[in-house]
């Protein structure tokens, strides 16, 4: 069923001249080349370029979280269920400002809205000094919260831009590819944070004990030397943020100067047909990328905000050198992203990620019954199967096979956004700007299920021995022993996720409903 000139023109939300010319573009090209349709619109090259710039800047706010995540239960005293609130501040901020970016967009145009959201976006990282300053979590949160609605704005934008771009045959290729730029964001976001936020000073029981002793800080305002010490470490996360406020500022500049073609302007004309709900929800892969999504946001958050907790909870490896596994997880998904992309050209997209989903439900499984949660647990040797990494890294300290599959996890789940946002976002028309509104509203997936991980990380079900070595030792279950508490149980979240990303990718996706061509 067609019901508008082109799915170029309609995923803009315009129906315009020059959207119509981009779709008649990517038409004339691939009618060159049947076999191969152009990636992106002939002309359009440059605005593709400017464009892919805003998927490196939104990467800070996800992957610093995850280094805040281990940060602020130093420095704020938070248990694992706190620190959980940190994922679901930045993804709430997505989902309370998703539609109403949608809607911004559809009446002010795409070059707006991305400026907006870029406003957005460096007030939420100004308001960390305030929030240092004061220590209070809340502030935190409301200042993650603020920035997490301006990367909304970002992503809305861009993504549906993008899209757009050229032929639809390409465009799970074309989003791939400037969804690669992320995880070069994800780098540059992980070493700052790993370099600059963590100290690498992680006092025991002990040391905290004679620093609440320690008055003689009372002269510099602080009644001993372990409130100083919080201070401190609360203060090293605000010049990071300040940094990313500055670049943020620079690229509003670019952004305000560049030209962006007609396709990203506002609807003008009072009798252009408009997406309504009521008519996206007769397409099912549409609504079903909206479910895969949200699971897909539950694994891809759960595991990488609390890796470097489960790195520490299962091997010897201080705070830095955990947050090194971050940076070189980020590395990995880069490769996944570039890698995905080539393999689009051989391997239909949704059965790659069908493919991808099934071996990273292998992987976590490994994770968990490679942990010294499972080893205690169940009296599994899996813990004890690990290898130093090469050239002397980390004094050739051992790594447990669980964190090396862990952190392979990335690279499988690399093409998973941008293919299912693509495939969901098929003929949808006039519909797909408030389509690709609700759709980022499914990111909310990362707070509700990164808070299950964490909840799951607090129960009895995740209580150890604080010393299994000892208690194994002593012939003891442990009870003797001060118990603590492992993330390993909760990676049967992401296990769950992968199987519904794998019924999407194989069953879910194939386009439904009254299509526009």
């Amino acid at each position: 069923m067609s019901n508008s000139p082109s799915s170029a023109g309609g995923a803009a939300g315009t129906g315009n001249a020059t959207g119509d010319a981009i779709s008649a573009n990517a038409v004339g090209s691939a009618a060159g080349n049947a076999a191969k349709p152009a990636l992106i619109a002939p002309g359009f090259g440059l605005t593709f370029v400017v464009v892919t710039a805003l998927f490196f800047l939104w990467a800070f706010p996800n992957i610093l979280n995850d280094v805040l995540i281990k940060q602020f239960k130093k420095a704020l005293e938070l248990d694992m269920a706190q620190a959980g609130f940190l994922p679901f501040a930045l993804k709430t901020g997505y989902f309370f400002l998703a539609i109403p970016a949608g809607l911004f967009m559809q009446r002010w145009g795409y070059k707006t809205g991305i400026l907006l959201g870029l406003g957005f976006f460096a007030l939420g990282c100004l308001l960390f000094y305030p929030a240092a300053c004061s220590r209070e979590y809340i502030v935190f949160l409301g200042a993650i919260f603020i920035m997490a609605g301006g990367c909304a704005f970002l992503e809305i934008g861009a993504n549906s831009f993008v899209v757009a771009l050229g032929d639809k045959a390409t465009s799970e290729r074309r989003l791939n590819l400037a969804q690669s730029f992320n995880p070069i964001g994800g780098i540059v976001a992980a070493t700052l944070g790993t370099v600059f936020i963590f100290s690498g000073n992680e006092p025991d029981a002990a040391k905290i004990a004679a620093m609440k002793a320690d008055t003689s800080t009372v002269a510099a305002g602080f009644p001993n030397a372990y409130e100083q010490f919080l201070s401190d470490e609360n203060m090293r996360v605000f010049p990071t943020y300040l940094t990313l406020a500055i670049v943020i500022a620079v690229v509003a500049a670019i952004i305000w100067k560049a030209k962006f073609p007609a396709i990203a302007a506002p609807v003008t004309d009072p009798n252009a047909k408009k997406g309504s709900i009521r008519e996206l929800l007769r397409f099912p892969h549409w609504w079903g990328a909206i479910v895969s999504q949200f699971f897909y946001l539950g694994a891809q958050l759960g595991t990488w905000s609390f890796l470097i907790i489960y790195i520490q909870d299962n091997s010897p490896l201080g705070e830095k050198q955990a947050g090194a596994f971050l940076v070189a997880n980020m590395v990995i998904f880069m490769v996944g992203r570039f890698l995905s992309t080539w393999l689009m050209n051989y391997v239909k997209p949704q059965k790659l990620m069908g493919i991808y989903a099934l071996v990273n439900i292998a992987l976590v499984a490994v994770a968990i019954l490679g942990s010294k949660w499972a080893e205690v647990r169940f009296g599994l040797g899996l813990h004890n199967i690990a290898f130093a990494l090469p050239a002397g890294i980390f004094d050739s300290t051992p790594v447990p096979l669980g964190i090396y599959a862990l952190t392979a996890t990335t690279l499988f789940m690399s093409l998973m956004y941008p293919t299912n946002f693509a495939s969901g976002m098929k003929g949808l028309g006039p519909n797909a700007k408030l389509g690709a509104s609700i759709l980022v509203m499914s990111l909310i997936g990362g707070a509700v299920l990164s808070a299950v991980i964490g909840q799951i990380g607090t129960s009895p079900l995740a209580l150890m021995p604080a010393d299994a070595a000892a208690a194994a030792a002593a012939g003891a279950t442990g009870a003797a022993l001060k118990p603590v508490h492992a993330i390993a149980p909760g990676l049967l979240v992401p296990i769950v996720s992968y199987c519904v990303i794998a019924w999407y990718a194989f069953i879910g996706s194939r386009p439904r409903g009254p299509l526009y061509a």
